[in-house]
């Protein structure tokens, strides 16, 4: 029998970190002093009572990425975080190229790009009431969803990287979409320094009959109510108002950027002794961002964020036209489309220093303050939309960026954050009996798997009005609106 290949050793740190003491900065801040190995301590942005959620892997994860080279000022840990891949879900962490910096796969995530666009569809509460099961019928027909499902939108080898390079602007130019959409999507609807010849073929083909397609997991489609307004100056600039009909998409890059994912890590792994990097754990695979290594990485990351900024572009006109069929007055307007699992080339200003940082964020999400300059016009005096989705059974907030948000280099949380596995959720949470919860609630439910509404239970999740007092108190972000399910559609 032949044996497994495996990758080439390479120095791995031993456990670290059993003991990590964290010392309260004020009532939503909390460091873990920097110890050798770490370059830079942790900040961890939470009150006592969401505290209490991070066990001491998320907290490990947090002081192991400490440890990467060209980090500056500190591993942070958003009111979100939970244990991931190498790095925590919820993580942020921001390296200077100058410093020998380091780009991370795990560090972005495998599914690059997700992240949520929320759109207002000059619905009332009664025109949904009144047509709640049409409405969730007709979305489910018309959105595929689940895994491996496929869009009704192929795509040839030249328009692919047609793709990958245009992101949503490539889907607008196409007819599925309008300006308006991306002058309220950022970077404008693509990633500049897209590099689709560094995706290999197979996350290439992977990705051939998924455009405008869901997803499974925690990505869906819901139909929410606006319940409260708490920044009504912020609120106007959004456009949105009590009792306002959203439409809110979470999805990502699907199978092309876990694929990215998959390809990468390996080889990251693989050159760590040819780099002189000592990894805490293989997860924490990496590369120097001035390497060619790097460069790749970055090349196809960025193409990962273009599919994925398209992918929710064409399923914002798959539902269009189902609205369009049951409303005739409905005009699906968007509020923001802002992604997470990203790594943008930013500047921030670092000991009174301006220096142009690689800032990962893994389940984490920009958070630009007032009258930032990369922010458009619509929201520049109040900050950036900051979209925080819930689950099922639970609210979602709009939020919008500080001015103190540069503590986190403009970052804040980008959900919950998950409080149980998915296998324990499965183990724990009935699907049925949970649907039957949601309809006595008033939420329509439309799924291809009965597992993910288990998965996805309300009871899976950190309670997200404590998540959002966090961020709130923290002063990352400043809630804006609430807004509660009414219908959702899960893969």
């Amino acid at each position: 029998m032949a044996k497994k290949k495996h990758h080439a050793q390479h120095k791995t740190a031993p456990a670290l970190f059993k003991d990590i003491q964290l010392i309260r900065q004020s009532d939503a801040e909390w460091q873990i002093p920097q110890q050798s190995p770490m370059r830079v301590p942790c900040h961890v942005f939470a009150t006592d009572a969401v505290r209490a959620t991070l066990d001491s892997a998320t907290l490990r994860q947090a002081c192991n990425v400490a440890t990467l080279p060209g980090i500056v000022t500190a591993s942070m840990v958003m009111p979100d975080a939970h244990s991931g891949y190498g790095f925590p879900i919820g993580g942020v962490a921001a390296f200077d190229p100058d410093a020998g910096g380091v780009i991370c796969a795990g560090g972005v995530g495998f599914d690059i790009a997700c992240g949520v666009r929320t759109l207002v569809t000059g619905l009332t509460p009664d025109d949904v009431l009144g047509k709640r099961t049409q409405l969730a019928d007709a979305l489910f027909r018309s959105i595929p969803c689940g895994v491996g499902t496929g869009g009704a939108i192929p795509l040839t080898s030249v328009s692919l990287e047609a793709m990958l390079t245009g992101g949503a602007k490539w889907a607008v130019a196409h007819g599925y979409g309008t300006q308006a959409d991306l002058d309220h999507t950022e970077e404008g609807g693509f990633m500049r320094g897209a590099r689709p010849e560094f995706v290999s073929a197979e996350a290439k083909k992977r990705f051939m009959d998924q455009l405008g397609t869901l997803g499974s997991g925690n990505h869906y489609m819901e139909v929410q109510r606006v319940t409260d307004i708490y920044d009504a100056t912020a609120a106007q600039a959004f456009g949105i108002a009590v009792d306002d009909i959203l439409l809110s998409i979470h999805c990502g890059s699907r199978g092309l950027g876990h694929q990215i994912g998959t390809d990468f890590l390996p080889r990251m792994a693989d050159k760590a002794d040819y780099f002189g990097i000592t990894l805490p754990e293989k997860e924490l695979a990496c590369a120097p961002i001035f390497s060619d290594l790097g460069q790749e990485y970055l090349g196809a990351m960025r193409a990962g964020i273009n599919c994925a900024l398209a992918n929710r572009q064409v399923l914002t006109h798959l539902a269009r036209g189902v609205f369009a069929e049951c409303y005739s007055h409905s005009r699906l307007r968007m509020i923001y489309d802002v992604s997470h699992n990203t790594c943008k080339e930013e500047q921030h200003v670092v000991n009174g220093k301006k220096r142009l940082l690689h800032v990962h964020r893994k389940g984490a999400t920009r958070a630009f303050g007032p009258g930032h300059p990369e922010l458009p016009a619509f929201c520049r005096s109040v900050g950036q939309p900051v979209i925080v989705g819930g689950s099922m059974g639970t609210p979602s907030y709009i939020l919008a960026g500080c001015t103190d948000s540069a503590k986190s280099f403009c970052s804040a949380n980008h959900g919950a954050g998950r409080s149980m596995s998915r296998t324990t959720a499965r183990k724990t949470i009935h699907g049925k009996d949970m649907l039957a919860v949601l309809d006595r609630m008033g939420i329509t439910i439309r799924t291809s798997d009965m597992r993910s509404i288990a998965e996805e239970a309300p009871e899976a999740y950190k309670n997200i009005n404590a998540v959002v007092e966090a961020t709130e108190k923290a002063g990352l972000a400043r809630r804006v609106a609430r807004a509660v399910p009414l219908i959702c559609i899960k893969g």
